[in-house]
């Protein structure tokens, strides 16, 4: 009987060996099967961050630099001969090869990057550099210069089937002497297919009534605050004020400003108010422009005071506002599409 018993227990533990190295295999087997599917697993999100990637993200910290460098007034002629060698020097750092060109009353300052496609017209992106007298001009207009220095670091050296030109206009505050003397060179507009003008992209606020609206403007308010980014732009050239439209598509609408977009049908005759800044004398050449705007005295309490000065700028809207004009300059680069509007078919 005790043999018996012992043969049990010998066989007891056999099993009991076997049923564990059993158990040890089923645990290890997985582990190749995990390792043989990781090369399968990693490239596939690959496509998605080169997509994301694809739209070069601005830099606060160089967007807020340029608005401390650009901290004094640029009123007199040695005022804005000082900003535009600041321009100028940013400019050549980033390798671009900035041009001064000279009119009755001022300068602007052009420079371009040559696209891919002889076919495709130019973009041009601009603000002017000029303030009014006894104003430091932080809004208006060191931040739409910053934005455009900005796309120059960031879009400089992109291959794109569209030309970038970058302009800054001297004298907006004497009456948009600088963009029309710029417009009245008529054959640099035979190759332009459209122009983005950034008048005062850095102030927001966040109570409720502080943002107004004009007269006579067929506008739904989006806000009674002044937390969004608006683009004006001509019914002519629709496609333009698409471009803006879409440019929140590649980040959470959360991480940037809303946009109001705002169509102004016979060039704006009919609602002069919409004529305030250098887009209005590329209308009356029949180029498609948009003015990209925090809405100025619709909102900030700065406008033309000596307190716009770089304090009040607010961080992440004007962040927010120069990463939706990369975004919306970027795809219009790269589309050969036809920025008329099309009439329907």
């Amino acid at each position: 009987m005790r043999k018996w018993i012992w043969l049990m227990l010998l066989v007891l533990m056999a099993v009991a060996v076997v049923g564990s190295r059993g158990s040890t295999f089923f645990e290890q087997r997985p582990s190749p099967a995990i390792v043989e599917r990781i090369p399968v697993e990693i490239p596939q999100p690959q496509p998605e961050s080169k997509e994301v990637d694809s739209v070069p993200q601005v830099s606060t910290d160089k967007l807020l630099t340029h608005i401390q460098k650009l901290n004094f007034q640029r009123y007199t002629t040695t005022e804005r001969s000082l900003t535009r060698t600041y321009i100028t020097t940013e400019l050549t750092k980033l390798g671009w090869k900035p041009k001064l060109e000279k009119f009755s009353e001022g300068v602007n300052i052009f420079a371009e990057r040559v696209g891919t496609s002889i076919a495709a017209k130019a973009i041009l992106v601009g603000a002017h550099y000029d303030t009014v007298a006894l104003s430091p001009g932080a809004d208006d207009n060191a931040s739409g210069v910053a934005v455009v220095l900005e796309i120059a670091r960031l879009l400089g050296s992109r291959s794109t089937p569209r030309t970038l030109q970058l302009a800054f206009f001297d004298q907006e505050e004497a009456g948009l002497l600088g963009s029309q003397a710029f417009v009245s060179k008529t054959e640099r507009l035979q190759n332009l297919g459209g122009a983005i003008v950034m008048d005062m992209v850095g102030y927001a606020c966040y109570t409720a009534g502080c943002q107004k609206y004009p007269a006579g403007l067929p506008i739904t308010p989006i806000s009674d605050k002044g937390d969004f980014l608006a683009v004006v732009g001509d019914t002519e050239h629709l496609p333009l004020l698409n471009a803006f439209q879409n440019s929140q598509n590649n980040k959470p609408k959360s991480e940037l400003p809303a946009v109001l977009t705002l169509p102004i049908p016979f060039k704006g005759l009919l609602t002069p108010d919409t004529l305030r800044s250098d887009h209005a004398p590329f209308w009356y050449q029949g180029v498609g422009a948009v003015l990209v705007t925090d809405t100025a005295n619709l909102r900030t309490p700065h406008y033309h005071q000596p307190s716009d000065v770089p304090a009040t700028i607010e961080r992440s809207f004007f962040t927010g506002a120069a990463q939706i004009v990369v975004n919306a300059t970027t795809a219009l680069l790269e589309k050969n599409e036809v920025l008329e509007t099309q009439p329907p078919s």
